[in-house]
């Protein structure tokens, strides 16, 4: 029986306590072990695939709930839990509670947490109060508060070993996002591009807090850590001012581009990548421009904070299509010629391959064929244009001005596919994708920027593709390919992370609630089960006295589900959300519940 962390993590907490890099060393090491779920992504590679077999494609139909435990808690339930030894470390949204349990002695709560936060950063929150999970390091379990509090609690007993503020929900900066330890640095973004806060990626020393180094999205070199000479996109010196030279004035200050997004790291190449979202307003017109770096693959050097290499995805965003999913990482074999691969499903409807050593785009394709705004990206490495999205003028927000509504966009603004994360098979060498299959109507309007208020300036209505019913689809992509291997209609957008198994088998959540098991090759449903409430939490594996688990957070929100949430009725609201899904409500109700699935003994 595992004690409450086990020796092998003592151990290894031990052999690395005197070396600074040892945060890096000791997550590397127990993620490598298949029984313990150490990282909000599993591992830094961001892949979501887990070893473990004992349940697999010819067994999984024959589950049963084994334990189910309540937050106390309602609205959105994102991210999952993480298990390190016999514990289980599991959060809430706001008021962002933390439990402990113990999972040798009937998940028994050895601590709990809940921090006092003022209320009033709700209403600042944009698209309900959730957030993306814990990190785990040096002994301590980290948590983002909604508050930008970046609090470090001791694994053992949950006391508050240290806690930093990360920003100023006065002025619109609120913490949604999970952090990243990497060597001897937690690391975090933050939210808040609604509100034109100018955002940023931050390290924190590990033992104490200090901030070691922050780099914001957009702005002069010295605050976006660029090297103009050494950073590159399309392998090309980006060049002094690359940022405060694309916005008008000074801009930059109120531009957005958060990372509230999931992050990867490399050890091998010292890279973590992330990405940046949305520039401020969503009114095209008010900002002329490129406005760099929003909307941007990052790759930087987590000691230092410099960057490394960018691409800008969608320059002058006129969409909301936030730049902040996952970067996977993997290895695999192109034209014969093994390659270190970032893949990245962009809310813009387009999946990215690109070799993360040197940011070179490899492949840029729709995953899903619905998507209107572009024909495509300029593949052309000699063009002038080579790596930029070629906008067709109907859909372009841009070109139909203020108070113009433009219709029939698609994808809408929560795009293809928003935070929920997708899987990585080395298995299958597919990629397991929960999205959106949803359109829009979009009318930017003229907004002033007050501090602390929604600085939008936009209206928006979201449904399905003409002549479709369905608005979620979970794919398999072959990302060398470009190309879709299987897709399974769902009804309601698919806004839970997926979990891929050695036992061949892909689990994610739906909307409505229920957990979902399919063949990783082909697709087939081999198993469902209705959870309390809505799904979108993500889905992780975990072993425990030689069985293995299956846990999923229930609980209805987030954007896709923020009518519900917050009890909104206007179709407008909620940034567009609340019309599209209105139909939720007919199959799932608010609840916050952990639901932890084995097979029969």
């Amino acid at each position: 029986m595992r004690k409450v962390l086990s020796a092998t993590c003592l151990g290894a907490m031990a052999a690395f306590a005197a070396g600074a890099a040892y945060g890096n060393d000791e997550l590397i090491k127990m993620s490598q072990n298949p029984k313990d779920w150490v990282q909000p992504a599993g591992d830094y590679a961001n892949t979501r695939y887990s070893k473990l077999n004992q349940i697999n494609a010819s067994n999984v139909g024959k589950l049963q709930v084994a334990w189910t435990f309540s937050t106390g808690v309602l609205r959105g339930h994102e991210g999952g839990p993480l298990i390190i030894g016999n514990m289980m470390y599991v959060h809430t949204p706001f008021p962002n509670k933390v439990y402990a349990l113990d999972l040798s002695q009937d998940n028994k709560i050895v601590w709990k947490y809940e921090p006092k936060q003022d209320p009033n950063v709700i209403p600042v929150m944009c698209c309900d109060t959730v957030n993306r999970g814990l990190a785990y390091g040096d002994g301590k379990i980290f948590l983002h508060q909604a508050d930008t509090t970046l609090v470090a609690l001791d694994a053992k007993t949950g006391q508050v070993a240290w806690s930093t503020k990360n920003g100023d929900p006065g002025k619109g900066a609120t913490g949604t996002s999970a952090p990243l330890v990497v060597k001897d640095k937690v690391l975090i973004g933050i939210s808040g591009g609604e509100f034109g806060v100018q955002c940023h990626v931050t390290a924190y020393d590990l033992k104490s807090g200090k901030q070691v180094w922050r780099a914001f999205s957009e702005g002069p070199d010295d605050q976006i850590m660029f090297d103009p000479e050494k950073t590159t996109e399309h392998g090309k010196p980006v060049g002094k001012d690359s940022s405060v030279k694309t916005w008008q004035g000074d801009q930059w200050k109120i531009g957005g581009g958060c990372t509230w997004g999931w992050m990867s790291y490399d050890p091998s190449l010292n890279l973590v990548y992330y990405g940046s979202g949305n520039p401020s307003t969503w009114n095209p017109k008010q900002r002329p421009g490129d406005n760099k770096w929003s909307m941007t693959v990052f790759a930087r050097n987590p000691d230092t904070g410099m960057a490394r290499w960018v691409y800008q995805m969608t320059p002058h965003d006129e969409w909301d299509y936030d730049g902040v999913n996952e970067m996977i990482l993997s290895d695999q074999n192109v034209n014969g010629q093994e390659r270190k691969l970032l893949t990245h499903f962009d809310r813009n409807g387009l999946a990215y391959t690109m070799d993360r050593a040197t940011g070179e785009l490899l492949v840029a394709e729709k995953y899903d064929p619905k998507v209107n705004w572009t024909t495509g990206v300029d593949m052309n490495k000699s063009s002038p244009t080579y790596g930029r999205p070629k906008v067709v003028d109907q859909y372009s927000t841009e070109k139909g001005g203020e108070d113009k509504n433009t219709k029939g966009i698609c994808p809408a603004a929560l795009g293809t596919k928003d935070e929920q994360p997708a899987a990585y098979s080395p298995d299958t060498q597919l990629f397991y994708v929960p999205t959106n299959h949803v359109c829009m109507d979009y009318e930017p309007f003229k907004v002033s920027y007050t501090a602390g208020q929604p600085y939008v300036g936009a209206t928006l209505s979201m449904y399905p593709p003409q002549g479709e019913s369905h608005m979620g689809n979970f794919i398999a992509w072959d990302g060398k390919t470009g190309k879709i291997v299987w897709s399974n209609k769902e009804q309601f957008s698919v806004w839970s992370g997926a979990l891929a198994t050695a036992g061949g088998v892909v689990f994610y959540g739906t909307l409505e609630g229920y957990l979902k098991a399919v063949d990783a090759k082909t697709g087939k449903e081999l198993y469902k089960f209705k959870t309390p409430s809505g799904i979108i939490g993500n889905v992780t594996t975990y072993e425990q006295g030689g069985k293995q688990y299956v846990a999923v957070l229930s609980g209805v929100g987030g954007w896709a589900g923020i009518g519900l949430a917050a009890g909104l009725t206007d179709p407008t609201a909620g940034l567009g959300a609340v019309g599209g899904y209105a139909a939720l409500s007919n199959y799932t109700a608010l609840g916050g519940t952990l639901t932890v699935f084995a097979l029969p003994q």
